[in-house]
């Protein structure tokens, strides 16, 4: 090779390298990535879904105080703290923010424009007005996301399915959670045209379960839609035990019914979890959250509690448990 070519070899490859993702440069020298974790909820309550990201990670190789770090904070239902601790991990340098819950992922959008963000599982993106479009984020989120107004009014007309005989069922809602907004009218019109008549009831904290549940009994209410927040999927158990101490045919999220609740309905949280991996390493290795498309679940499964079932007195019938992807016995 002449002198010429020679400096003209080492000047590409010098250019190549300067233009390598500082994330992928970083990797390759063998750096501790930092990654924040954001929760609306409580880390007991959370810890499945925490073990299916850690597994997920593993999957791509990184393996926590080998190649990386992760900083939790948990807001334990008190949304209020969350502009506090989102301060606090974003304090820390972290290379990625990971957030749980759609209040957590409203606030960390308003602490950073700079730290990726990846969002494990929230509400409707769009309308929540974190992305305009999920195919290209163009913004420093991605993640996953599904349409929970839609996604509630189908567990109401399953519940009237396998319980023809109610007409006066309660919707659980924390008002503190942005999500419920959309949730309640969808959830209403869906009651409209099967003939019900929905009571919104609300819950903030697990102190506020009981109370809420003596509201139902004094509204006599005859079944529960469990509607989305992280703090009640923190407490699903609590929920359905209070749900059958009362007997109340209720339905919830797919790990309501593992739970004890009568019915569950949506897509596997775990595998979101997992999957949240996905663009962690994608974003360690160099690439925008912008160009990286918010997913959606594709798969939603019925599970259904023949142990409950058998508690209230109900009988389902074989039509619907022959839809069921999982009957718990």
């Amino acid at each position: 090779m002449s002198d010429m070519g020679r400096r003209e070899f080492i000047a590409v490859l010098g250019g190549a390298a300067a233009a390598w993702p500082r994330a992928a440069r970083a990797q390759q020298a063998g750096k501790v990535h930092r990654i924040g974790f954001l929760g609306s909820a409580t880390a007991a309550g959370s810890a499945k879904p925490v073990e299916s990201l850690r597994t997920g990670l593993r999957e791509f190789g990184y393996v926590e105080g080998t190649n990386i770090g992760i900083e939790f904070r948990w807001a334990e239902g008190t949304y209020e703290r969350l502009p506090r601790l989102a301060a606090e991990l974003i304090a820390t340098n972290v290379d990625v923010l990971i957030v749980h819950g759609t209040p957590a992922a409203l606030v960390a959008k308003q602490a950073t424009t700079t730290i990726p963000i990846v969002m494990a599982i929230i509400g409707d993106a769009v309308a929540n007005g974190l992305v305009s479009n999920i195919a290209r984020p163009e913004a420093n989120l991605t993640g996953s996301t599904y349409f929970l107004p839609q996604l509630n009014a189908k567990r109401l007309e399953l519940l009237k399915e396998a319980c023809p005989h109610i007409s006066h069922p309660a919707a659980l809602s924390n008002p503190d959670n942005p999500v419920s907004r959309p949730i309640i009218p969808a959830m209403q019109a869906a009651a409209s045209s099967l003939s019900l008549a929905v009571e919104v009831v609300q819950a903030q904290s697990p102190s506020e379960f009981s109370p809420a549940f003596a509201a139902m009994a004094k509204s006599r209410v005859d079944s529960v839609v469990v509607t989305q927040d992280g703090e009640f999927a923190a407490s699903f158990r609590a929920i359905a035990t209070l749900a059958l101490a009362n007997k109340l045919p209720s339905i919830g999220a797919r790990e309501y019914a593992e739970a004890g609740g009568l019915i569950g309905y949506g897509a596997d949280i775990l595998r979101l979890y997992r999957r949240a991996a996905y663009f962690v390493d994608r974003i360690l290795k160099g690439a925008k959250p912008g160009d990286l498309p918010i997913e959606q679940p594709t798969k939603f499964e019925l599970i259904v509690n023949l142990k409950t079932a058998k508690m209230l007195g109900l009988a389902i019938s074989e039509t619907f448990l022959v839809r069921a992807d999982k009957v718990i016995e």
